[in-house]
């Protein structure tokens, strides 16, 4: 099975300007392909998981990833799929996101001896001459054609600045100066950034008389249409220190039955072929296997083996009869922050991070959500004596450790 089709049985194909030209390509192991992730936080998150494992399969196939790291384009904000304007970044923020990008992007692509790149486009960007980009660049592009793309229109109602008009733009000359400096034939992205993709290719034929590809992935929805990778805590990171293995992993242990096999097929390395077969059988208890497996090999990806193993004999012994709190996700309490050697309910579950207010706790305690040692917590006025151990269950399936330090 070729590379290509293995993408496509995947499901990771969405759009592709030349799909004979792309696929020649990536199967021959000829591509210098790159996909682009703006420093807009200080880690990657679950949004950026899926493009990671694409460089990392098509880098296995003896194809050649460059990371963009959009040092320059950051200090814009792609308006694509955005209802309101970015939050403005500051330069120094952003070299310091970039710096993390590239620690964290080391676990999925092999940067030695030049099997990839990591470029920043800033180095290019941040000193164009602005009337230099007007006539070399900005004679290329229609804004007629650019106002009929679907991340403009969205805008134009509310309001779209000048400054996120020129996205567009720094993205399509990103493609070109890579196309002259790095050979790079090829650009992948969300199916989102098409409109951007498709201007680079232009800019590559007009400016150069040259062919250059684009391919989007198809965007990780769930089974209602909405974008995966958020929590009611908000995105899920793949920082450790933002969101820990334990509750990354059980993140993807708890996706709905609909969602397992598409995640399984998309994010994992698991043979296409395994997961056909258990696709054909999934019913009842089935699909608890598949989540686990799903959320094991994606934590294993990101955090390692160790951290893995750790979450699943975890995640197993909270719900086996004898409850390891081992590798529970804990709190450690200064004894100055008790009164009479407790807490408030309603104190201790925002102190844990288990719910963002008060308000929302008192919601879950008054709801049954809550139970201190197995014991039903209802009492959103009550206060939970900490003076040894306590585990605190939130719902079904969050379990929190609450110690006191000695």
């Amino acid at each position: 099975m070729t590379v290509f089709e293995e993408l496509k049985r995947r499901g990771l194909l969405a759009q592709l300007t030349d799909e004979e030209e792309i696929k020649e390509l990536i199967n021959a192991g000829k591509a210098t392909f790159y996909i682009g992730f703006d420093p807009t936080a200080d880690s990657l998150h679950v949004g950026h998981f899926m493009a990671l494992c694409l460089m990392k399969r098509l880098q296995m196939a003896g194809n050649k990833p460059i990371a963009l790291l959009g040092g320059g384009t950051g200090m814009i904000g792609d308006p694509s799929g955005k209802s309101d304007m970015r939050k403005m970044l500051t330069k120094e923020t952003i070299e310091h996101n970039v710096e993390c990008f590239k620690k964290q992007m080391s676990r999925f692509i092999d940067f030695s001896d030049g099997k990839a790149l990591v470029v920043n486009n800033a180095d290019w960007l941040l000193d164009l001459n602005y009337v230099d980009v007007l006539r070399d660049v900005g004679a290329c592009f229609s804004v007629n054609k650019m106002l009929t793309f679907e991340c403009y229109k969205q805008r134009m109602e509310r309001g779209l600045t000048f400054l996120e008009f020129n996205y567009m733009i720094m993205q399509s000359y990103d493609f070109y100066k890579l196309y002259t400096d790095y050979g790079c034939n090829m650009q992948f992205g969300g199916d989102d950034q098409w409109a951007n993709m498709l201007g680079g290719t232009e800019l590559i034929r007009k400016k150069l008389g040259k062919d250059a590809y684009a391919m989007t992935i198809t965007l990780l929805l769930n089974s209602e249409g909405k974008k995966m990778g958020k929590t009611e805590k908000g995105a899920v990171w793949l920082d450790p220190a933002k969101t820990s293995p334990y509750e990354f992993f059980q993140y993807w242990r708890n996706v709905g039955d609909a969602d397992v096999i598409k995640c399984l097929k998309m994010l994992t390395f698991v043979p296409i072929e395994e997961i056909e077969e258990m696709e054909k059988t999934m019913e009842g208890a089935q699909f608890n296997k598949a989540k686990e497996l799903l959320a094991y090999e994606i934590t294993k990806l990101v955090h390692g083996e160790e951290e893995a193993d750790k979450a699943l004999e975890a995640a197993k012994a909270l719900f086996s009869a004898n409850a390891s709190s081992a590798n529970m996700p804990s709190t450690e309490l200064e004894a100055s922050e008790l009164t009479d050697g407790g807490m408030n309910i309603l104190d201790l579950l925002v102190r844990c991070g288990l719910t963002p207010s008060k308000s929302e706790g008192r919601r879950l305690v008054t709801q049954n959500g809550i139970a201190i040692n197995d014991v039903k917590f209802t009492d959103p006025n009550g206060s939970v004596d900490l003076s040894n151990e306590v585990i605190i269950k939130k719902g079904k399936k969050v379990f929190h450790k609450v110690t006191l330090k000695q």
